[in-house]
């Protein structure tokens, strides 16, 4: 099983921006040094709790500095982008890092980002689904374009003059195209099975229940069948917010004590949900009640955090409700004390990891 890194980001709004990035730009590297496979930026534009704008831009910012991770966005929101403009900006990401990047997609679901942009009312994920249908036949066409859609019509007929090279949109370094994710936040997921079709990737979010967690690899495994493909759990990733200490009392203060950034996470996204209808991702069962749903709750169900024999424990025991998977997403948070979070990013890679995977071999 690999390792990957995941943040939203989410910091408190009263942190000066320029930090939290320094933050997260550290957190990106050190997860390099530490033999991470993988990193996901994600990316909102009225979210003051979450303020990176573009995840393209900020991979670009940290692009020169890993030396080993694939990068990813997670996600871009095709919803509030023009389709040919992300196609030529992630084929320019995949050259700068010479195949080392992934694009993840979604139609843009946090309700202010749709306002802004004038989604808020319409099918996103009929224009999601178009947008990316786009994106990908400018990957795998020749100029010149004549797309026709819905939400975009996209054409470089009347401009195109191929003698000096106007018209054209830059193909990717990974032939087609990258490696297309999608994250599954839906117990049950239906459009995970749609990924399966397509031989796009699922990222299972940390902040759902296990028992759901485990619902998404049936239907993508079905998506995968559908197409006359054989499903290979190698390519599921799932998400958990993790916290690994030397000491049990520190991991449990600060993994789910009244300052623990994770229960300031789950405290945001869990209003954030409430206010959106979907407080119900973070239930165990279809029929718990609203009021049962508190941050002790979210903490105590939905983190991880212990020394590195309890955590390797749990995530054992999570992986026999779930089944296989492929790469774990340790969820970044808030470095509240920048030592801990470091340190835990440490334990999770060098002690955590190597007895994870000796216990599975062993199973």
């Amino acid at each position: 099983m690999k390792l990957g890194f995941f943040t939203m980001p989410l910091h408190p709004a009263d942190r000066p921006f320029s930090q939290t990035l320094r933050e997260d730009r550290e957190a990106f590297i050190l997860a390099d040094r530490l033999g991470f496979s993988e990193a996901y930026m994600g990316e909102h534009v009225t979210d003051l709790y979450e303020p990176v704008a573009t995840s393209m831009m900020y991979i670009a910012w940290v692009a020169n500095d890993i030396k080993n991770m694939t990068l990813a966005t997670g996600t871009v929101n095709l919803g509030h982008h023009h389709p040919a403009a992300v196609a030529a900006e992630a084929a320019m990401l995949d050259h700068m890092l010479e195949g080392r990047f992934m694009l993840g997609v979604s139609p843009g679901n946090l309700p202010s980002d749709s306002e802004v942009f004038g989604t808020l009312d319409i099918d996103r994920n009929e224009k999601f689904v178009e947008a990316l249908e786009q994106i990908i036949a400018l990957w795998t066409t020749d100029p010149p374009y004549d797309l026709k859609g819905k939400y975009w019509s996209i054409s470089t007929a009347k401009t195109f003059y191929p003698d000096l090279g106007q018209g054209y949109i830059g193909k990717p370094f990974q032939k087609p195209y990258p490696p297309i994710f999608g994250t599954v936040v839906a117990p049950f997921s239906k459009g995970i099975i749609g990924l399966g079709e397509r031989g796009w990737l699922p990222v299972s979010a940390n902040f759902l229940q296990k028992q759901w967690v485990a619902s998404h690899w049936p239907n993508y495994k079905q998506g995968c069948e559908n197409a006359g493909r054989v499903a290979n759990p190698a390519d599921w990733r799932v998400a958990r917010s993790i916290f690994v200490a030397d000491d049990d009392k520190v991991a449990q203060s600060y993994g789910k004590g009244p300052q623990s950034p994770y229960r300031f996470y789950f405290q945001q996204l869990g209003n954030k949900l409430l206010r959106g209808g979907k407080i119900g991702l973070f239930k165990t069962s279809r029929d718990q009640p609203d009021s049962e749903i508190t941050p002790d709750f979210m903490v105590d169900s939905l983190v991880i955090a212990g020394t590195v024999d309890k955590v390797v424990d749990e995530l054992l025991a999570f992986r026999e409700v779930t089944g296989d998977f492929g790469t774990l997403v340790y969820a970044g948070h808030d470095w509240v004390d920048a030592d801990l979070g470091r340190r835990s990013m440490e334990l999770m890679a060098t002690e955590v990891m190597p007895r994870l995977n000796k216990a599975i071999g062993a199973a």
